[in-house]
């Protein structure tokens, strides 16, 4: 808690020290870039392809990190003040451990003026069925590939809104994307269909995958269902270990923003291996595998499709 009023001081303080600078507010000029604030690297990945040169784009998670329990940094803050737009993913994930509305109200983007942007809109939301959590929308949309396209137009729409001037340059890079999109969709598709299907069963730490299952005809299982302060209790690995035993799976998979160790104990306890690591919500740094959605998503079906089949 004292760390928590802390680093909210700091965060108030940063905005104030903001607003006494001079010449911060992007767009005050013709031909300037529009200055975006994203929640997370996979956003902000987006962003950066329908926007192009025309944009400035940063993101307030880290890439690696776990955009659900993210504490803003005081330059954070300064940052989202200061920007045109912000764009954040919603379905629960910022919005759960309540640090993106504090966020907003303080940046002083809590208006019905303010240009921030829910990504997910128009997305069929999934929920969470563990107790704590029940009802809850599960926030992993962008790994059906079809709910990113809807991330892409909600991109494009969000920018001509506010810089008009360039609709027809976000109208063109958003449809060449979208089209790479489509076929990655496609290839997806193929690729873990030709997985028989008593095998395509993916175990996970978490439970982000419940979008991709259903879009590429998978059965989710994990150990916990989404990333809070109750991961890898006793009941969660006993579950798991249950299912793994049952319906003779194969391979685990571990996250790349995850703790590991309770999928080591899993995968002690099964003598099922763990055959690689995926992503879920972060990319990959840069020059790494997965450093692009379009990367990280086609790594994460190469992965499965051979971890599966081996």
């Amino acid at each position: 808690m004292k760390k928590s009023i802390w680093l909210f001081a700091m965060l108030v303080t940063a905005v104030i020290v903001s607003a006494c600078s001079p010449g911060t507010s992007a767009l005050k000029e013709k031909g300037d870039k529009l200055q975006i604030v994203t929640t997370y690297s996979i956003v902000y990945d987006i962003v950066k392809n329908v926007g192009g040169d025309l944009v400035e784009v940063y993101s307030l998670a880290p890439i690696g990190s776990d955009p659900h329990q993210y504490d803003p940094l005081p330059a954070d803050v300064a940052l989202t003040t200061d920007a045109d737009v912000v764009f954040y993913n919603g379905l629960n994930l910022e919005e759960g451990n309540a640090w993106f509305t504090k966020l907003m109200e303080t940046a002083g983007k809590s208006g019905e003026d303010a240009n921030v942007f829910r990504v997910s809109e128009g997305v069929k939301p999934m929920h969470l069925n563990s107790t704590e959590h029940k009802g809850e929308e599960d926030p992993h949309a962008w790994l059906d590939v079809r709910n990113g396209i809807t991330y892409v137009e909600n991109v494009r729409d969000a920018l001509k809104q506010v810089d008009p001037s360039h609709a027809e340059n976000y109208d063109e890079n958003a449809s060449a994307y979208i089209n790479e999109l489509q076929a990655l969709h496609e290839e997806i598709t193929d690729k873990m269909h030709k997985i028989p299907e008593q095998q395509r069963i993916l175990v996970t730490s978490e439970g982000a995958f419940k979008y991709f299952s259903e879009a590429y005809d998978f059965r989710a299982a994990y150990i916990w269902e989404i990333n809070s302060h109750h991961e890898g209790t006793p009941e969660q690995l006993t579950s798991i270990i249950s299912i793994i035993n049952e319906e003779n799976v194969s391979g685990l998979f571990l996250e790349s923003s995850v703790d590991p160790r309770s999928m080591e104990m899993v995968s002690r306890e099964t003598t099922v291996p763990i055959k690689g690591k995926i992503f879920t919500d972060s990319l990959g740094k840069p020059g790494d595998e997965g450093d692009t959605y379009i990367k990280m998503l086609r790594w994460n079906a190469d992965m499965i499709y051979k971890g599966l089949l081996e």
